[in-house]
Parts: C-alpha cells; structure tokens; sequence
C-alpha cells in the first residue's frame, strides 16, 4: 500500500513524515510538494504537485493520501482543495485523510469555511475519509515579546503541532480510521493572562479594529489579517476552549502542555 503525504515542505507535513517513517517502510511512503527541487532529499520519493495543476501522476497509485491544507485566500484554497479530491478519487485513492480545523462543519470561525467545504467534498466524492480536526498550534503563540490580543479573557485549547503530527502519522500507519472525525486539542485550555505570565511577559487587550491595523502594520496582507484576528475574537466567545480525548487517545500518552511549550522554547 502506498501512502502520500501533501505540503511535505511545510511545518507540519514534514512533522508527519518523520513520524511515519518511524511506522512505515520508506519505499511505501511518498511526498508531494510544489516545489519538489527545494525540498531535496528526505528518504522517501518525492513527486511535484499543485493543487492548482494536473494531480493525475501525483496521485498515480496511491492508496492512502493524507492531505494537509493549503495556504492563501479562502477562494483560492477551497478551489484547490476540492480539485485535489477530485484528483484523489479519480486516481482511485482508497483512503483520504484530511488535515481539518475543530468543528469544522459548525464553528462561527471564518477559518472554518474552507475546511467545511473541504470536508463536504470529500464526502460527495465516495473516498472512505478520516478528518483530522485540528486545534490552535501552541506554536503559534511562543513567539517573543509582549502579548497583544483581542481574545479578551477567552480560553484555548491549544496543542503541539509535533503532537498533532504524531496523530495523522499513526491514522496512516494503523487500521480502523475510515470514517472517522478526530477532534484534536491540547490537554487543557488556557487564557492569554496564563500564557503572558508563564512567559514572563504582559499581554493587552485590544479591539478586533486595532488587532487587524496592527497585524496589517507588521506586513500582513489584509485577509491575512483579518482572519488572526477573528480567531482571537472567537477565542474570547469560547469557541476553542473545549477539550477533546481524541489526540491522547491516538498518539497514546499525555499531550504536550502549553507549560511544557513555552519550557521548551
């Protein structure tokens, strides 16, 4: 059976992979990226592909596809997305693993969207899927500095990304995942006072406004922007402060703490 894993050269799908090798033989695991020249040589065969382009030799026999979702406009991803399903079914892909966000088909997050469209289509295609709903990243909160939000007191149940990781690797390398939706958060939920004080540093309350002209002083383009800042505001309603069982239950030990994050830094 061969397995492929897209986005290789980012973050976490070069976490995956590491991961899998430890739990699946090299020569039937495979990568994709769009640029595979940059990637250079990472153990396993590298295919070039674009969710924009032709998938059909990406794709050619593949038997379980892990698929982790793109960057860019929200317009731009759910195209892309949906035709590298499409891509998928039409190469006779028997399993689909999708790198989702939490609550995908519910959540008020703009971030939210792609990901339920992603999701539907997957669905209508026919291909046996496995979603992997993803929490926020400790990561994305570990940069230095003092801390500036428009989360108010809201709560997150963040988890590591190398945990969430270690979670798609053993959906790919274990039986009995087909249907299945994994809502993935760290062990408990935190608020941005908790985190400034393990850090060691302040964190101020500011307006969604001023959250996106300050994001959008620091270079970010304006979608960019405003999509940060309505996970924060959504952080302050509740919307990611619930903990789930399932990425304990999956990568079988205790997930990584933000206190363990932010040591570890």
């Amino acid at each position: 059976m061969k397995t492929l894993i897209t986005g290789a050269a980012g973050h976490l799908g070069s976490a995956i992979l590491r991961h899998a090798l430890e739990r699946i033989p090299a020569e039937r695991l495979a990568v994709s990226t769009r640029r595979p020249e940059q990637l250079g040589d990472v153990g396993v065969e590298v295919r070039a592909g674009d969710f924009a382009g032709d998938l059909s030799r990406t794709f050619e026999g593949v038997d379980r596809l892990l698929i982790v979702s793109a960057d860019g406009p929200d317009e731009q991803r759910t195209a892309a997305q949906r035709a590298a399903v499409r891509a998928a079914a039409e190469a006779g892909v028997r399993h689909l693993v999708y790198t989702s966000v939490t609550d995908a088909d519910t959540s008020p997050l703009v971030l939210a969207a792609v990901h339920k469209a992603t999701e539907e289509a997957i669905r209508e295609s026919g291909v046996p899927f496995t979603f992997l709903r993803n929490g926020m990243y400790h990561e994305n909160y570990l940069h230095p500095g003092p801390i500036t939000t428009a989360a108010g007191d809201g709560r997150v149940a963040s988890a590591a990304r190398d945990d969430l990781a270690l979670a798609a690797a053993v959906v790919l390398s274990t039986p009995g995942h087909e249907g299945a939706v994994y809502e993935l958060t760290g062990p408990r939920a935190w608020s941005f006072d908790e985190l400034a004080a393990l850090r060691g540093t302040t964190h101020t309350r500011v307006t969604a406004a001023e959250r996106v002209a300050a994001l959008e002083g620091f270079g970010l383009p304006g979608f960019l922007a405003e999509l940060l800042t309505d996970i924060e505001v959504n952080i302050g309603r509740g919307v990611l402060a619930d903990v789930r069982p399932d990425l304990e239950k999956l990568i079988g030990r205790p997930a990584t703490t933000i206190e363990d994050a932010v040591r570890a830094r």
